[in-house]
């Protein structure tokens, strides 16, 4: 009985912790979801995207649907240890089992994607270029999504400012030369005030934002894959010893 008490108590530890870790992942996915300013955002509006890149346009589903399944698991683990349902514990090791496999394969196409994300950003540079310099200015959409990204992650343009050159932006008397946020200071962003600020390029904030994020992801990704076997294995002995009664 003290065993079982301790099991028991051990499963709502883990599956706590899972389902917290469902909601900041759920909440994570929803704010990259409704985040207009948001680099990712960036992709939907260049044609002829390639689909490695393209693939994490669709982050924010990807992360809705884990935290959705992490707080169904955390529910189905403490509902079963606490009624003793064989039936909710072996759905609920399944379940992980599933996830957890799942969890190992995302982590190896993180691993492959990292060292690849450089060249298929530079390879990509071209088109989203062209994409400003056709529709930066004229576009309101495309317009105000660069420039929620720009000011948000202080870049300008894709790789610098030159990038702007041509565009519509310029066409029109009352706009300064550049975006504002291709200058430091708050002066008139003309071509010389541009060069002396020497402000990066979303290009590398963009894979500074990819690089980090698969170290973040590869950290959580081994904490929840710790809590997740040991949940397992907990939920199987807690199986076996409500079988035996």
């Amino acid at each position: 009985m003290c065993c079982s008490g301790f099991l028991k108590i051990m499963m709502f530890i883990f599956n706590g912790a899972i389902f917290l870790a469902g909601v900041a992942i759920l909440a994570v996915g929803v704010w990259v979801k409704v985040d207009s300013g948001s680099l990712l955002g960036v992709l939907d509006n260049i044609k002829d995207v390639p689909a490695e890149l393209g693939q994490l346009a669709n982050v924010a589903y990807l992360l809705m649907g884990v935290g959705g399944v992490l707080l169904i698991m955390g529910f189905l683990g403490c509902c079963g240890a606490m009624k003793e349902s064989r039936c909710m514990l072996m759905l609920f090791f399944i379940i992980i089992l599933i996830i957890f496999i799942a969890e190992v394969a995302g982590c190896v196409v993180v691993l492959v994607f990292q060292p690849l994300a450089k060249e298929v950003l530079e390879d990509l540079s071209e088109k989203v270029v062209d994409s400003i310099q056709r529709d930066y200015g004229k576009d309101e959409s495309l317009t105000s999504l660069w420039n929620g990204t720009m000011e948000q992650f202080k870049c300008c343009g894709y790789r610098n400012y030159t990038d702007f050159d041509g565009s519509p932006f310029q066409e029109k008397p009352t706009n300064p030369t550049y975006p504002p946020t291709c200058c430091i200071k708050t002066e008139t962003c003309t071509a010389a005030a541009a060069e002396r600020s020497n402000v990066n390029g979303c290009f590398t904030m963009l894979l500074n934002l990819i690089e980090d994020n698969a170290v973040i992801i590869g950290a959580v990704g081994l904490g929840i894959a710790a809590l997740e076997i040991a949940a397992m294995v907990v939920s199987m002995v807690l199986y076996q010893q409500i079988g035996n009664k």
